[in-house]
């Protein structure tokens, strides 16, 4: 309620504003139009009065010109001074509402993620590095922007598994949403109970959206499936498996962990269909003399070993590549 009056004055005072201006330009103009010669320079000439701008192209002459010129002097800059200062006060309300996560996000094709900690932080920085104008709106149950300085990430406060909130991030419009883990949970079986809540409003709420979640138990894995959950991570899989080959195949985790992330050296890229490939084998060769090598179609990896196979319609090749010939083969 009181945002809204709040709301209601500024409208009011703007109104006033702009009549007052109007008024004393036609004004200006019944009083001394051989001075001014049109009604827009007489406008123009209120507005540089009242704006204490005062050039001298154009001054009023009799003194019934004299009087209005010090009403203009005593009323109007006092009344253009009350708009900048509600202007300035509008922009320190918006960045306070901003900081606090009260803002709606009014933009679309942006990424969500949800329930911030280092990891969240750490998939920021891997978004901005593979696109830096990315959209992200970050949704969390603390009261305070973690990101503010970056002015694409967009902050929402409050409890993520509820529609109001996810309405807030424009759930619908989003690209994709990432759940992570609550580490702030002291009880580990509660942790994957509050991320399936949050994926069953996402799932209620916009089917279509990719969703990609962080499980802290394998044991859960069956539920999430249940939940039409298109991608999860173990917590502590990945981790587990890096020491494992680190200790087993010296050199190995920095090759994972250069595919992991955007920061440098190669990546993992999707392609489209080229029409003169007719199976995987055409596109190998052809990718490979283009300094691109042919991963895999979808999640099937095993695709170098069939060859001769003919290329599905609905085939989504990835490759592994640097930017520079990934943009050169997608015609980017």
């Amino acid at each position: 309620m009181i945002t809204r009056m709040g709301q209601m004055r500024n409208t009011s005072i703007a109104l006033i504003a702009a009549g007052f201006i109007l008024l004393s330009a036609t004004a200006a103009f019944a009083l001394e139009p051989a001075t001014f010669g049109s009604w827009f320079n007489a406008l123009y000439w209120v507005l540089t009065t009242m704006a204490t701008v005062g050039y001298g192209d154009y001054f009023a002459k009799t003194p019934a010109g004299k009087g209005f010129t010090i009403f203009l002097y005593i009323f109007g800059i006092g009344l253009l001074s009350l708009i900048i200062g509600k202007v300035i006060d509008l922009v320190a309300s918006l960045q306070r509402q901003r900081g606090a996560g009260t803002l709606t996000f009014r933009g679309t094709n942006h990424m969500i993620l949800i329930n911030w900690s280092r990891k969240a932080r750490a998939a920021v920085e891997e978004i901005l590095a593979y696109s830096p104008d990315m959209p992200i709106v970050i949704i969390d149950e603390s009261d305070r922007h973690p990101m503010e300085h970056l002015h694409q990430v967009h902050f929402i406060s409050g409890d993520p598994a509820l529609d109001a909130v996810l309405e807030k991030a424009n759930l619908k419009g989003c690209r994709a949403a990432i759940i992570f883990a609550d580490s702030r949970i002291e009880e580990t079986s509660l942790i994957d109970g509050k991320s399936l809540l949050i994926v069953s409003s996402i799932e209620r709420l916009a089917p279509h959206v990719h969703t990609t979640v962080e499980i802290t138990q394998e044991k859960n894995i069956r539920n999430f499936q249940h939940a039409q959950v298109n991608e999860f991570v173990l917590s502590h899989d990945a981790i587990s498996r890096l020491a494992v080959r680190s200790a087993l195949q010296e050199g190995s985790p920095d090759l994972i962990q250069q595919l992991l992330s955007r920061s440098y050296g190669d990546d993992i890229y999707e392609i489209p269909v080229q029409s003169g490939w007719r199976t995987y084998g055409e596109a190998f060769q052809a990718l490979l003399q283009q300094g691109a090598t042919l991963l895999a179609d979808r999640s099937d990896l095993g695709i170098n070993r069939r060859l001769n196979e003919p290329i599905p319609a609905d085939a989504r090749l990835y490759i592994v590549a640097d930017a520079e010939t990934y943009r050169r083969i997608a015609g980017k």
